[in-house]
């Protein structure tokens, strides 16, 4: 049986309340009427309540060239026969998530799970290229290690960091909850199914772009801590070679110093005192045993 979907963006009270299903309760109108707020809640779920099923969906969006994450934010409410969707503005952000190519995809004959479906389907593909992204996005910081600033690098692996959390926060309730779908645990208690057979075999590829997104979340953390290890190798190894030319000029300043303290020596009877070359000698020794030092160190390329 063909269902209808009703697609609201940034309802007011009256409008939501007058096209949402009558089995609404009131607790989830007011969720739905809630402003959007993005850092731990709304954690996203999908669950049953009595004749309608409840859910909120996160679709994280990465902004590479201001280089930060905002998160757009989907509830859904689902009976037997009616889908519907309420989009949320994020606040300073772009505008709500677009889903014209899901309604172009839809069938005349689509339940409200296979709707549902469709949609699910493709928040798991975003964040699919949401990770391609990522992986992007931390290849090129790889490759600016050797160029740019460390604190620089350091602030940008910080910023990666805290949006690879986050981003998994709310990726992995997601999964779980179409894992319940295809578990036949989340339903709606009239005895009408909201998701029938078709629609939980076809859940399984939308659980199985969540998982792909999962693992890709994983190797991306991995790539990133390679980064911040290879940042940190190059700042020990910048540290070694200045540490080696300091070392390099205080040898070559030892020897000189030696020799003018050696001359410096309060006796009456040193060998060089009353030679008329003794001056040109000692400095012809200090530049000699400098030229010596310079020759050794090239050498074993230490400088």
């Amino acid at each position: 049986m063909a269902a209808t979907w009703i697609d609201l963006l940034d309802p007011s009270a009256d409008e939501l309340r007058a096209k949402a299903p009558k089995e609404l309760e009131e607790t989830a109108l007011q969720q739905l009427l809630a402003p959007p707020q993005h850092e731990d809640e709304p954690r996203p779920t999908l669950q049953g309540h009595g004749d309608y099923v409840f859910g909120v969906f996160l679709i994280a969006v990465v902004v590479r060239a201001e280089q930060r994450i905002y998160y757009q934010e989907i509830d859904i409410v689902l009976t037997h026969d009616t889908l519907l969707t309420v989009r949320k503005t994020p606040p300073g952000h772009d505008p709500a998530c677009d889903i014209d190519v899901v309604k172009k995809g839809m069938r005349p004959d689509d339940s409200a799970g296979m709707l549902a479906y469709r949609l699910i389907d493709e928040i798991a593909e975003r964040y699919l290229s949401l990770v391609d992204d990522l992986d992007d996005a931390i290849d090129e910081l790889e490759d600016a290690v050797e160029a740019q600033p460390a604190d620089q690098t350091r602030a940008r692996i910080s910023i990666l960091r805290h949006a690879l959390l986050h981003i998994r926060r709310t990726l992995t309730p997601m999964r779980d909850s179409v894992r319940r779908v295809i578990d036949n645990t989340v339903e709606v208690e009239n005895g009408k199914e909201v998701f029938e057979h078709e629609v939980e075999v076809a859940m399984n590829a939308a659980y199985d772009k969540f998982l792909r997104a999962t693992d890709g979340l994983d190797l991306a953390r991995d790539l990133l801590a390679g980064v911040r290890d290879y940042s940190q190798a190059k700042i020990a190894n910048d540290q070694n070679e200045v540490m080696k030319r300091l070392t390099v000029i205080a040898s070559l300043l030892l020897v000189p110093t030696f020799i003018v303290g050696l001359y410096g020596q309060n006796f009456r009877v040193i060998p060089e005192l009353h030679w008329g070359y003794g001056y040109a000698y000692s400095w012809g020794l200090i530049i000699g045993t400098t030229i010596f030092q310079l020759w050794f160190f090239r050498r074993k390329k230490w400088i």
